[in-house]
């Protein structure tokens, strides 16, 4: 009999900024599926994306968009990684190269925010149209770079293409029935790993200033994006619900593994967001800074 999680035990779930101590966590996660699982292909992708991310891989700047940061691709990935594992052992067993792209997929899925030497201008958000294509040229340059299996490259395409959002999710042709449920996972633990965070409202105001800048989307201002970001759950659940298959469900699995509980520690997390969101729209718009208080992300808004 598992002892139920404290307070500090959930609180953790969502604490996921440091790559030296998301990786470990993930180690646990993937061990509990297979415990001779190679890690190496994983481990080279986990340590490059961070090095691509802080301006110490060869040929780019450092990934600059406020939003789309490095802890934005590491609550994906775990995220990600947790849910693959309430997949395996809901009764869908994953290959460990499954396991791998899977893991792949979600560190490269926001690459294409990197830029190089000679268009450093902005912070990257520009190239949120084409972000998820230039991140599956990295991939394609990279697979080779690092002689990983080519028969890779042509599942990562379709995987990592699910989580264009200015794409609807059933246009994409995934070649099987596997891929597809990989394309799921990872496009699941996008929405799911970013609206579950903590901060995510106030984080809120760094997105619009992506927008802004990629001039996308029809928000007149920060507050119009408050506002309509109930909408947007809504219709986000309806996604998950339906093209991605209810996959995010599997999280239940995990935690009851984990902790001895079926929660959704995720779903609570996003409802508890979208919950408080309801209060700080209720107000004036001159008072609404005045309950994001994470991060001191007003403070640089």
């Amino acid at each position: 009999m598992k002892n139920p999680p404290a307070p500090a035990d959930i609180y953790n779930l969502f604490t996921n900024s440091n790559p030296d101590e998301v990786w470990p966590k993930i180690t646990d996660i993937v061990r509990c599926i297979n415990a001779a699982y190679d890690f190496t292909p994983a481990k080279t992708t986990f340590d490059d994306v961070v090095r691509l991310f802080r301006g110490e891989y060869p040929g780019y700047c450092p990934i600059k968009t406020p939003y789309h940061d490095l802890p934005h691709t590491l609550d994906v990935l775990l995220c990600a990684v947790r849910l693959m594992h309430g997949v395996h052992i809901s009764g869908t067993r994953l290959a460990d190269s499954e396991m791998t792209m899977i893991m792949m997929a979600t560190l490269m899925h926001d690459v294409g925010y990197g830029q190089v030497p000679g268009e450093e201008t902005g912070t990257g958000a520009q190239h949120t149209r084409e972000h998820v294509d230039r991140g599956i040229e990295f991939m394609q340059r990279y697979i080779v770079a690092q002689n990983f299996p080519p028969d890779w490259v042509i599942s990562l395409e379709f995987i990592i293409q699910g989580t264009n959002h200015l794409l609807p999710f059933q246009r994409i042709n995934f070649p099987d029935a596997r891929i597809l449920l990989i394309g799921q996972i990872v496009a699941t633990a996008d929405m799911v790993g970013q609206m579950s965070d903590r901060a995510y409202l106030e984080k809120l105001l760094l997105l619009y200033l992506e927008f802004k800048e990629a001039q996308l989307g029809d928000y007149q201002s920060i507050h119009d994006m408050l506002n309509k970001t109930h909408e947007f759950y809504e219709t986000t659940r309806r996604k998950l619900d339906s093209e991605l298959g209810g996959t995010y469900t599997k999280l239940s699995f995990h935690f009851n593994e984990l902790f001895g509980v079926e929660n959704n520690y995720y779903l609570e997390s996003i409802e508890k967001n979208i919950a408080y969101l309801s209060r700080v729209v209720s107000l004036d718009e001159e008072k609404r800074f005045s309950m994001l208080k994470r991060g001191g992300i007003v403070g640089r808004f």
